[in-house]
């Protein structure tokens, strides 16, 4: 079929414009990725001369003395993370369920607003917060003050994930289930929430990366510790604490470990995120 001039022009114009609008993104995702490969590149060219077996396994040396490790704070940063993500994931899927279920009620509204404001607040106020109610009332600095404190960071934010991804599911898988008779809350966990896994489990992992970077609130609730820590009313060691120190000391020896810590830390986060991925990808595809 032959197309006349104004409809060639037409056709030339339309993908010009296409080819401009992909260029531009394209533009822009590199732009954005930029900065990560900046600060990826930065902290490998750092810290990577000190990482070693005895970075792992070691504990921090005294002042004035070489080499040590930070073996203590990598376990209580598992352990602050973990104990946290037990406490606020239940919470803020749970949470999120209902808000996507219960859309139109007051209270359903009332936790959204609450979750939003909460994801606006400063870490350091939580961490006040948290002082003032658990550490200087009961047991003092310790690891579980710390994870309430993480938690409490938390559970807006898989709040909010959870209901986003649980909405995105067709409202006919709902309408098909409960056709053949399965009760809503069957429905809810076993249509719903298996199809929306994926992007839920996302948005845990984002909130994990969230609270393992977190500094301020565990200077007031876990503190931090020189030595080994098993007791959940004990302060607990962090690498985000202990990179903070050692990167503010006048020591270069301490300064060389904060990026080691640094790059330990990201790439535990980035570990999960990639961990999360493979094992949601098989549930994500059932689902489909």
């Amino acid at each position: 079929m032959l197309l006349n001039p104004a409809q060639q022009r037409h056709n030339l114009y339309r993908n010009l414009k296409s080819k401009i609008m992909v260029g531009l993104t394209v533009a822009a995702t590199i732009v954005a990725l930029i900065p990560l490969f900046l600060v990826l590149g930065y902290l490998l060219s750092k810290g990577a001369a000190s990482i070693s077996w005895d970075f792992f396994t070691k504990m921090p040396t005294p002042v004035g003395q070489g080499g040590g490790g930070m073996a203590n704070a990598i376990i209580g940063t598992f352990e602050l993370v973990g104990i946290a993500t037990l406490i606020g994931v239940p919470i803020g899927v749970g949470a999120g369920i209902y808000l996507a279920e219960n859309r139109g009620s007051q209270l359903a509204q009332a936790i959204r607003f609450a979750a939003d404001v909460m994801m606006g607040i400063p870490s350091i106020v939580i961490g006040i917060f948290v002082y003032a109610i658990f550490v200087k009332p009961f047991y003092g600095f310790s690891t579980l003050s710390g994870s309430i404190a993480l938690a409490i960071i938390m559970i807006p934010l898989v709040t909010r994930t959870a209901e986003e991804m649980i909405l995105l599911v067709p409202h006919e898988l709902r309408e098909a289930a409960l056709a053949l008779g399965v009760p809503r809350w069957r429905t809810t966990t076993s249509v719903v929430v298996r199809t929306a896994i994926s992007g839920i489990a996302t948005g845990v992992i984002l909130a994990v990366a969230r609270v393992a970077g977190e500094t301020a609130p565990l200077l007031f609730t876990a503190f931090g510790n020189r030595f080994w820590s098993t007791s959940l009313f004990q302060p607990i060691s962090s690498l985000t604490v202990q990179v903070y120190t050692y990167a503010i000391s006048p020591f270069a020896d301490w300064q060389r470990q904060a990026w080691a810590g640094a790059l330990v830390l990201t790439a535990i986060v980035l570990a999960m995120e990639l961990g999360v991925r493979w094992v949601t990808r098989g549930t994500a595809r059932v689902a489909r």
